[in-house]
């Protein structure tokens, strides 16, 4: 059997094969320069939340994005840094430093590259709505947590470890709050807030982020500072270190010879290898979600359908190639590629355009960067922070949702608030697997068939009871069901049980069954089964469950279960050749 192989340029493809004309060039032209715009403050401030300096969000955007969107499987997708990932980066950043960053990012790529060739596209459907919707909400209350340093430009003591010191080092901090940086700060979210009811064609953001230059230039005329990017970062060219991020391309460096935590090259080893493994595997997890939740997004939007597997292939090697060259980790943004949708996309060609308004931008305009300030940055994510968390929708969903469902939802998001993603996906999933498993368990009862429910249980004898199985014999329910058959007078020597209505049966329940069947034997109890599927004939069957006179046999109707029933009261056995007959 060969190896299955996901197909490569799968999304570019499909827009080839379907035709494609100088309108749709037109179509994602305009989109693609709608989303690059959009995506320059967005990659320079998530970069910044993660720990990094800003132009790395926007390395990002110039390698994964074009080569996740031609490899990919999705026509529509936009990849880039998200806010999601926020919450996983920034510990690893600052443990690691931007080496161990980018080698984790390295690692993360290979496994979605795995995953793609595991064919495990169809990933999202195993996730449950409630875990999606809690970690997302946690991620966003996290995110807008973070953001109160810059919004009131404060001056913490120190870098809190967790949530709970984090926000008592914020309310420590408050007697150290800028009157310039607060102001530019609502000004800016103001702007976020009410401009797109007013011009929606118009990005925002942009207005925002240039409302609060100027405001920021203003308030340092008047004498009240306000901290800039320029200020807060910086790059070193030719021996000279200049103000803001860098207008040339990024070079190729391995991401162990890039800086650790204090300062110095990385190194490799396999114990940082260890420990970075575990985040890795919740970078591939998330960001596999993330991407393919996106391109279902999409599909809805444009009719189309995306390839999963090619989609986790090509996120694999976009973040595979992007650390090389200083990019961190990138995803499909659902914000983004619904814009892109929105503004005319009809093929990947969109986002190769993106990736070059980027291109453009850091080449030409870097300076001008230097003079955004922080706390519009500060102010942009806060909003992304706000559309990420759903409020409305958590609070929607909250009252309506089963109660099962509001536990695991609650749950995954105090968790990823007050400790981290993975834990709140992990117990979440567990959670609603063991709720899920449970509620399956009731579905399955035994229960004893009264002598109205068919013609041939009526005036069965005494010695024959009869029972009905209902519903799946697997491990959470299996010890519960069969433990009924077990309850009878010992005058009882045949049991009939109904089974046409138990679809599986697992290893659990086999081992029930046989423990019974033993059971059985040593009280001289014999054993009807009626109406079992094929399915569960043939597991019976590997199992060494075989029918045998007297103690166990197969029939297919209740008529067949109580002659074979009567005929083991009879004192004489001569049915050992009727049931080699009814076997065969």
């Amino acid at each position: 059997m060969s190896a299955y192989l996901p197909p490569v340029f799968a999304a570019l493809h499909q827009s080839l094969r379907e035709g494609y004309s100088l309108a749709n060039l037109r179509g994602d032209l305009a989109a693609g320069v709608t989303v690059g715009i959009i995506a320059i403050p967005l990659a320079m401030a998530l970069a910044i939340a993660v720990g990094v300096a800003p132009q790395h969000g926007l390395y990002t955007v110039l390698l994964a994005a074009p080569l996740i969107a031609l490899t990919g499987g999705s026509r529509f997708n936009i990849s880039g840094p998200t806010a999601a990932f926020v919450v996983i980066l920034l510990p690893i950043t600052q443990q690691f430093g931007l080496g161990g960053l980018l080698l984790c990012t390295l690692m993360a790529g290979l496994i979605l590259i795995a995953m793609g060739l595991a064919r495990l596209g169809r990933l999202i459907q195993f996730i449950p709505y409630p875990v999606t919707l809690g970690f997302t909400a946690g991620i966003g209350i996290v995110i807008a947590t973070l953001q109160i340093k810059d919004l009131l430009g404060l001056q913490l003591a120190q870098t809190p470890q967790n949530y709970v010191d984090q926000l008592y080092l914020l309310a420590q901090a408050l007697p150290t709050t800028h009157l310039g940086d607060t102001l530019v700060a609502i000004a800016c979210f103001a702007v976020l807030v009410i401009w797109p009811r007013l011009v929606p064609k118009v990005p925002g953001h942009l207005v925002a982020l240039a409302l609060g230059a100027l405001l920021g230039l203003l308030l340092e005329v008047l004498g009240l500072p306000v901290a800039t990017l320029g200020e807060r970062f910086s790059y070193v060219a030719d021996g000279v270190s200049h103000p803001g991020i860098p207008p040339f391309l990024p070079t190729f460096a391995w991401p162990w010879q890039l800086p650790g935590p204090d300062g110095q090259p990385l190194g490799l080893s396999f114990e940082l290898i260890r420990q970075l493994l575990a985040p890795a595997f919740a970078i591939a997890m998330l960001g596999a979600i993330e991407s393919l939740l996106c391109a279902v997004v999409a599909d809805g939007m444009t009719g189309t359908r995306h390839d999963p597997n090619a989609e986790l292939f090509g996120q694999g090697l976009g973040n595979l190639v992007a650390p090389l060259f200083g990019g961190i980790t990138a995803t499909a943004a659902i914000a983004r590629s619904a814009a892109n949708v929105r503004a005319g996309a009809s093929s990947p060609i969109a986002a190769i355009i993106h990736a070059g308004v980027v291109l453009l931008a850091m080449l030409l305009l870097a300076p001008l960067f230097s003079y955004l300030p922080m706390a519009a940055l500060a102010a942009l994510l806060l909003m992304v922070a706000w559309n990420m968390s759903e409020a409305r929708h958590v609070v929607h969903t909250l009252s309506i949702a089963p109660r099962n469902d509001v536990l695991v939802l609650l749950a995954c998001l105090v968790l990823t608030v007050l400790f981290d993603m993975v834990l709140a996906v992990g117990v979440g999933l567990l959670l609603a697997a063991g709720l899920f498993i449970k509620r399956m368990s009731d579905l399955t009862d035994v229960a004893p068939l009264p002598q109205h429910f068919h013609e041939a249980l009526r005036e069965l004898p005494r010695e024959v009871l009869a029972y009905a199985i209902r519903g799946p014999l697997f491990f959470g329910a299996a010890e519960k069901a069969l433990s009924v058959l077990r309850r009878f007078n010992p005058e009882v020597k045949v049991v009939i049980v109904e089974m046409s209505a138990v679809p599986m049966l697992d290893m659990t329940a086999l081992a029930a069954l046989e423990n019974l069947l033993h059971d059985y034997g040593r009280q001289g109890v014999g054993l009807v089964l009626v109406g079992t599927s094929p399915r569960v004939r043939l597991k019976l069957r590997r199992a060494g469950v075989h029918r045998e006179a007297g103690r166990l046999t197969y029939v297919k109707t209740l008529d067949q279960a109580r002659t074979r029933a009567l005929r083991w009261l009879e004192p004489t056995e001569p049915q050992l050749n009727s049931d080699v007959i009814q076997a065969r």
